[in-house]
């Protein structure tokens, strides 16, 4: 029998070719590990990761084979997510944000199919996701920015960085100007796939998508984010100022960003759920670690080992509950996101997204404080083991919505049937 991997630990039934796909990831592993203290302590992404990630044929991971990928799915990214968060949840989490962009291509896609375009703009929609997905299949890293600093109260997130017509020798395009508060790998990637809202629109139907390459003029990074979470993500942000960008590099199809999110099972955005892949693969990392230190070390006038003490034994069974709810939560939405036929609709699916992303979150920084105080001051370095999983889990109880938020919608929706926007246009 194979040696099992470390996906095997989230996805453990993986069909064949899943798990072809799941060697891949194993393979970077050592590397992602080796890097991950100094990435964190100097808060930058090791730009070596793209090279290595590049040539492994990983950022083509969820693209169709059709498209030059490695035809992968959620399985397979939330597998490598999680896989990649007990290396360096740094690194997992730029490698996400990556492959959401392929929800850029795949869902107009299936809208088309599903017939939601008039059959004049089929062949622009077409186009612009082949497009997207091919490039991803080839090697080029995405970042996908979408998240800004401008809130909403009826959304999640708010757009209000706007495109407005232009020509530029002649040729058709557009004039992007904003800034996005949020998105990993901000000065790393190769190109920046921006969500912006049409000038002189003022619904979610005049969102639409470009293709900004990272020098282009005009484009420039946000000061370092300081902060607690992911530190070697790369996740400051950009500004555009008058950045140009050709007609054939955007989707400016009214109502396509509406219409392509239809398609999603669950989080109206895709792949949204690989995310707390991340926190849970860090979990497990930290889980691991602190057996092993509490195992091995002992105490000096008994000789016994630290872990028998009844004050871990207690903190260890606390941790271990914790861990075991976070991937229940996280493979019973995996099971509702990716069953065929589907276990439950569109509504249900979302509104149980709304609960699990909160409470995979909660867990996972459960798993945390457990492993901190079961280390003692030995352990409570910043840089550590420890320090580092405490604060990189933190990060998932506020990235993209608390968990008190999660609730909240998931009653609105259970007592008055609606859903709450994820995507809103805000005029400036």
């Amino acid at each position: 029998m194979a040696d099992p991997l470390t996906g095997e630990r989230l996805v453990d039934d993986m069909t064949e070719a899943e798990r072809d796909r799941a060697q891949r990831v194993e393979a970077v592993l050592p590397a992602l590990r080796a890097a991950a203290a100094k990435a964190d302590a100097a808060g930058e992404f090791p730009a070596g990761h793209v090279d290595l990630l590049r040539e492994a044929g990983l950022l083509g991971l969820v693209v169709p084979t059709e498209y030059g990928g490695l035809g992968g799915g959620l399985r397979d990214l939330a597998a490598a997510t999680f896989a990649m968060g007990t290396a360096c949840p740094s690194t997992a989490l730029a490698f996400f944000f990556h492959n959401t962009s392929a929800s850029r291509g795949l869902l107009p896609l299936e809208a088309v199919e599903a017939g939601l375009f008039d059959e004049a703009d089929v062949p622009t929609v077409r186009a612009f996701a082949e497009l997207v997905l091919r490039r991803m299949a080839g090697g080029t890293w995405l970042a996908n920015f979408a998240s800004e600093s401008v809130k909403s109260a009826s959304a999640n997130i708010a757009i209000s960085t706007t495109a407005r017509p232009a020509q530029r020798d002649g040729v058709d395009g557009w004039l992007i100007s904003g800034e996005k508060s949020f998105g990993c790998a901000t000065g790393v990637a190769d190109t920046y796939l921006v969500t912006a809202r049409v000038d002189g629109t003022d619904t979610a139907a005049g969102l639409a998508l470009f293709l900004v390459p990272r020098t282009a003029e005009g484009v420039a990074s946000r000061p370092s984010w300081d902060g607690l979470g992911m530190r070697g993500s790369a996740n400051h942000g950009i500004v555009l100022t008058d950045v140009w960008v050709p007609a054939t590099e955007a989707l400016t199809v009214p109502g396509a960003f509406v219409k392509m999110l239809q398609c999603s099972r669950g989080s109206f955005v895709g792949n949204q759920l690989a995310i707390t892949a991340v926190y849970v693969g860090c979990a497990q990392g930290v889980y691991d670690e602190t057996l092993s230190r509490l195992t091995a070390k002992t105490f000096a006038d008994t000789g016994r080992p630290i872990a028998e003490s009844p004050m871990h034994q207690v903190i260890i069974g606390d941790m271990t509950e914790n861990l075991e709810t976070a991937y229940l939560w996280l493979r019973r939405q995996l099971l509702l996101e990716t069953s065929e036929p589907p276990l439950a609709s569109k509504s249900d699916v979302y509104r149980q997204w709304r609960l699990a992303k909160g409470s995979i979150c909660e867990a996972a920084f459960a798993v945390a404080v457990g492993a901190f105080k079961a280390s003692g001051t030995s352990g409570a370095t910043l840089h550590g083991t420890m320090g580092r999983a405490l604060r990189d889990l933190a990060m998932g109880l506020v990235m993209t919505f608390p968990p008190e938020r999660g609730r909240l919608e998931a009653a609105s929706m259970v007592t008055a049937d609606r859903s709450n926007e994820l995507f809103a246009s805000v005029p400036k």
